[in-house]
Parts: C-alpha cells; structure tokens; sequence
C-alpha cells in the first residue's frame, strides 16, 4: 500500500508512527491547507514521505499513491474521498464516514464501479478486545440493557462558550458530539448486534450544535442508549447486560482498554487482550492485509457495517 495521508491534524500525526511499524504499509505523501504546509514538510521530513504539497490534484496524480486516508474536518470526507475514487485510488476515510447515508451510498456505487476498495478507519472494530466481546455475548443470556458513555469535557468547549468555534463544534463542519464522541457508541454497539430498529437522538444544542445528547436504540428484545458529552465529563464506561450476567468495556469505546466479564453466582474476569498497541495499529494491519490478498469478502463485511451506521444516524437525527 503506497499511502496519502489527507491533514495535518491529531489523527494524522498520530496514525503516522503506527503506519511505520505495519508491514507492507508506505507512507508516501501528505497533503495540507496553504496555511499548514510547513507542518505537512516538517512530518514528511520526520517520517520519510516524499510529497508534502497543498494541491490534491498533485497526489491523485501521483504513481508514488495507491490508497488515500481521508483525515480531514467531517464535512470534508465526502468530497475528498469521491475525488479520490474517481482518480482511480482505493479509500481509507476517518469516522464519521459521511454526513449523510445517501454519500455513503454514492461513494459505494463509486468505487464497486472502479473495484476499488472503500473502508473506514474505525478503531474498535478490529481490537482483540472487541472480538472477545462478541465471542462471549452468548453467555450472558438474554441481552436485557446495553449502556455506552463516552463523555469527555473538551478543551475547546470553554473557547465555544465565548464564540471562538473549533471545527469540532462547529455545525457547517460536521461537528458536534454525535458525530466526534459518540459515533465510537454507535460502531461499538452495531458491530455487536447489527442495525436496530429505530433510533432517537435526544441532543442538548447549543450555538446550532450538539454539544451532548442521548441516542436511544430499540432492539426490539432489548434497549440501548447511547450518550455522548464534550460539555461535561462522567466515568467513561459500557455495559451490556443480560439474564445471565454482564460485559463492561473499562474505558473509552475507541480503544476498549479492558473488559470485564461477569456471570451470574461467579468472579468478575478482566481481560485485556490488545496487547499494549497504538488504537489503531490493528486496523491498519488490517487493511494492509485485506488489500494484500484481495479480501474482497472482509472488506465488504466491513463496508455494510459502515452502511448500518450511517443509516442509524440518518433514522432520527438528519437535522443534527
């Protein structure tokens, strides 16, 4: 995989070191805003990337980029990476993976026309730790109550109160606590149970934009809510509880830092299987390996579970 990275921003620089120790994986060109590219040059610089450039056409026509990792503000992703697609280059995009679930959609169509590969890098899905969740649902029984929290009172929020709008909090750009925190949530509990029913989003809005709010999510047989905060902070903690016992996640629903297991009349286990890694080696090794061997099956598994999500936000929260 010969890798653009798209921003200069948290992700990309923290993505790129984990890039360096995955084989297969080349991190070949960044790009940047005009105003950033003396940070663009100064990363290539440090992490051996031959192209630092503020021109997008430049990298779609580079032979040095096969794959595109879309890194940028929420509201970008559609563009940047249908732009990519069309160029003929395979798509890594950041979460949330489109603002709505029709440009998901569209970016589909795109890239099975061109067969090219289009996934989404969100951590959770491919942790140890996720997998052992999911092995161990059956038992604890009829699942009765799922709870996620991620709150987290967010360093720009004081500015935000003042007027002085970050891109995460800013609505035009996609920001907002659905869609920054809570979105991991939504990954977590969908690529454990699927798509529910019908989902409602309760926000507390403030200056146009949901600075927290409560997604409730009716699986029929059982019920979930789903909260995430950036105005306020609380134990970050999930919990999935049945007839017959309960699994926590101990920590942020990104990184699954370590999971509890227990059942009904026996000891709490606690486990961490991640192995100590950077959140996000384990999807990238991932699709360094799906792209290696032509999984064509995985990455599809993944892509509709991307579509789930997208059509959970569209449910109950399109004006959000």
């Amino acid at each position: 995989m010969k890798l653009a990275l798209l921003g200069t921003g948290m992700i990309v620089k923290e993505v790129l070191p984990v890039l360096q120790k995955i084989d297969g994986i080349e991190a070949t060109a960044i790009l940047s805003t005009p105003r950033s590219i003396e940070t663009a040059r100064e990363l290539a610089a440090t992490y051996g990337l031959g192209l630092a450039t503020s021109d997008y056409e430049e990298i779609l026509a580079s032979n040095q980029v096969d794959t595109v990792y879309v890194g940028l503000p929420n509201h970008l992703h559609y563009d940047y990476a249908k732009r990519a697609l069309e160029a003929g280059k395979h798509v890594i995009c950041e979460k949330p993976f489109t603002l709505r679930a029709a440009e998901l959609e569209n970016l589909v169509a795109i890239a099975e026309q061109r067969q090219l590969f289009l996934l989404e890098a969100i951590t959770n899905q491919h942790l140890p730790n996720f997998h052992y969740i999911k092995e161990h649902l059956d038992q604890l029984g009829d699942i009765k109550i799922v709870e996620c929290n991620y709150s987290q009172y967010s360093s720009r929020y004081d500015n935000f109160k003042q007027g002085i709008i970050a891109p995460a909090f800013n609505p035009e750009m996609g920001g907002g606590a659905l869609r920054d925190l809570n979105i991991y949530n939504i990954h977590l509990v969908v690529g454990l149970f699927g798509k529910p029913e019908t989902a409602t989003y309760l926000p507390n809005m403030e200056r146009g934009v949901d600075t927290s709010g409560v997604l409730v999510m009716d699986y029929g047989n059982f019920k979930c809510v789903c909260i995430g905060a950036k105005d306020c902070s609380a134990e970050i903690k999930s919990t999935i509880q049945g007839n017959k016992g309960s699994i926590a996640v101990n920590g942020a629903p990104n990184g699954l830092p370590s999971v509890s297991l227990m059942l009904n009349g026996k000891d709490k286990e606690t486990h961490d299987f991640n192995g100590g890694k950077h959140r996000m080696q384990d999807e990238f090794q991932a699709f360094q390996d799906i792209m290696a061997k032509q999984d064509l099956a995985r990455a599809k598994e993944l892509l509709e579970h991307s579509q789930a999500v997208m059509q959970v936000l569209d449910m109950d929260v399109s004006s959000v």
